[in-house]
């Protein structure tokens, strides 16, 4: 094939310079024919082939490649056969013998034909789209896996971010209820793909059958929702790019942090300053678009969701409550109670009634026990004798004080010594941990170790009043006795000064 510039000469000598076709054959080494191709067309026309060539080797095995090729649209993509994986099978499934060159090309002529078009959309302010994504972070010097909340608004390309230890019901709709609280409003309808944790099951006709968890939230904010086809992750792009532009532009190098929270707090400050940015083929910045979007909002309601799931429970003898594998403990007076347990993404409730009965931080491991101490102190007063080998106790720091007041405590009583400690302990249920630590520094300032003494002395500091101690009242206290002075002594005492 000739170039662009051969064609230019030829042309130029014979249509300018007037030149017959077997001169300008002799003149550029060219047959007569190709000269009289070159002034046909202006450009090289490009090889065409005019029908596909035959290739008989191939042709009775094309049905094959095809429902191999078809079969793999509902394979994942790195177990689909490659050209030579097909080309290996005709051989020893088929008896193919022809070449490989010939499969591999027949397969990326079927390839190319089965490529989906998409349609570019357009995005009305108030729309939003959510995904989680996973990436890498390093939390308190342990790198480990979190999953990261997306919410995108297509319209302005602002963006919330949120990181969860766990994708799961909790953390799903804390996201959303962080989400609306950071945009103060909440998008009027939003896109997502068919997660189990809002869709039980997808009916005939595009239907969905909602989870329980998924339409309460959906109710107490009333916006409309929309899911993506099965497997159609392109339905949702907006929101796709965003979990690979966070993770490479939020999350690069990997973020170091103590807690979730801390990384939590960096998310939402990269969230701001990209408001100040603007995208491709628009304009103005996000954070100007976002306005539209924002004007579309519903406002928040009065009353915030509750981002938890609720499961119900019975205190074991050990009064602890079982919840996703984890025991927490509860105060030993609702033993063998029913009680609910709200599972929120950084704690768990429980509840008897309408009354909170404990508090735990979430646990996300498996098979472990989240002791309270507190919730033992009026077991163990009555049953002293465990006190030394009590799982509740065993972790339990405390400042050094009170390991002296428990030493003179046992010395000077032994097992009713331990008792009074123990009571002493349970002045914490009560007290602030600094304000019974005072009071037992100034108990053994004055030489008193009973609880009695130790709690007057912690209300006489909250107080801001002298303490005043009737000793009477208090055993433990050594007591001091004062005679009642005589003239005799004191002038005895004189006549001692006098000499």
């Amino acid at each position: 094939m000739y170039t662009v510039d051969m064609y230019l000469r030829v042309r130029q000598a014979c249509l300018v310079d007037g030149k017959s076709g077997r001169q300008a054959s002799r003149e550029f080494g060219i047959s007569r024919n190709t000269v009289a191709k070159i002034l046909k067309h202006s450009v090289p026309p490009g090889y065409q082939r005019q029908q596909e060539a035959f290739k008989p080797k191939l042709e009775s095995h094309k049905s094959f490649i095809r429902e191999v090729l078809e079969s793999d649209k509902g394979v994942h993509p790195k177990q689909r056969h490659t050209a030579r994986r097909i080309f290996k099978r005709l051989k020893e499934e088929r008896c193919y013998n022809g070449g490989y060159t010939i499969v591999r090309t027949f397969v990326a002529k079927i390839r190319q034909q089965n490529k989906e078009m998409f349609v570019p959309l357009t995005h009305e302010p108030g729309d939003a789209q959510v995904d989680f994504g996973e990436a890498y972070a390093i939390i308190a010097g342990s790198k480990q896996k979190i999953h990261i909340y997306n919410l995108d608004l297509p319209f302005s390309d602002a963006c919330f971010i949120k990181a969860y230890a766990r994708e799961n019901t909790e953390s799903f709709c804390d996201g959303h209820v962080s989400a609306f609280k950071f945009f103060d409003g909440v998008p009027l309808s939003i896109l997502y793909d068919n997660t189990k944790i809002a869709v039980a099951r997808i009916l005939g006709g595009g239907e969905r059958k909602k989870t329980k968890a998924f339409t309460e939230l959906q109710s107490h904010y009333l916006f409309k929702d929309r899911f993506a086809r099965v497997g159609k992750g392109n339905d949702k792009g907006k929101v796709e790019n965003l979990v690979g532009y966070a993770r490479r532009n939020f999350m690069v190098p990997l973020p170091e942090f103590e807690s979730i929270e801390e990384l939590n707090e960096h998310l939402q400050q990269c969230c701001v300053r990209r408001q100040e940015e603007s995208t491709q083929k628009q304009k103005e910045s996000i954070g100007k678009r976002l306005k539209k979007d924002l004007q579309a909002f519903m406002k928040l309601p009065e009353v915030p969701y509750e981002a938890c799931t609720l499961a119900s429970s019975t205190v074991s003898s050990h009064s602890l409550v079982r919840y996703q594998g984890n025991d927490y403990s509860v105060p030993v007076r609702y033993g063998y109670k029913k009680v609910f347990v709200k599972g929120h993404v950084d704690k768990v409730v429980i509840v008897h009634g309408t009354q909170t009965i404990a508090c735990h931080k979430r646990c996300y491991g498996h098979g472990e026990t989240l002791f309270e101490p507190l919730h033992y102190l009026p077991l163990i007063e009555r049953k002293v004798g465990a006190f030394d080998q009590a799982a509740p106790l065993k972790d339990w720091t405390l400042p050094l004080v009170f390991a002296r007041l428990k030493g003179i405590l046992e010395h000077r009583e032994g097992k009713p010594g331990k008792r009074e400690y123990v009571r002493v302990l349970r002045l914490l249920e009560t007290y602030k941990l600094d304000d019974v630590e005072k009071g037992i520094e100034e108990a053994l300032r004055l030489g008193i170790f009973s609880s009695g003494a130790i709690k007057h002395l912690i209300l006489c500091q909250i107080e801001k009043r002298p303490p005043s101690l009737d000793l009477l009242d208090h055993p433990n206290v050594p007591a001091v006795y004062v005679q009642q002075t005589s003239t005799k002594a004191y002038n005895a005492l004189v006549g001692v000064v006098g000499s």
